[in-house]
């Protein structure tokens, strides 16, 4: 998993950071790799991961958003904060 942590850009590694506070648990996930069918998200880390991402990265996030499909993973929710700009 390193090599992986090593390969991510700055903000994937941010995301990396909030996911494993979240989740509470120290593995960096793939960019990829499904957080819900990996164990290191359920709907409860879910909001904190949100509440973490939008402390981080300045935004709101709003209701109509929250599904866990949108923050599958490192790289979707890249694509979610791209649409957001």
């Amino acid at each position: 998993m390193m090599l992986a942590y090593r390969s991510m850009n700055e903000r994937q590694r941010v995301l990396a950071g909030l996911i494993r506070t979240a989740s509470k648990k120290d593995a960096t996930p793939e960019v990829e790799e499904s957080l819900f069918d990996s164990g290191m998200l359920d709907s409860f880390a879910l909001a904190d991961l949100v509440s973490a991402i939008e402390k981080e990265f300045h935004i709101s996030i709003p209701d109509a958003d929250l599904s866990p499909r949108k923050f599958e993973s490192i790289a979707r929710i890249e694509r979610y904060l791209d649409s957001r700009r």
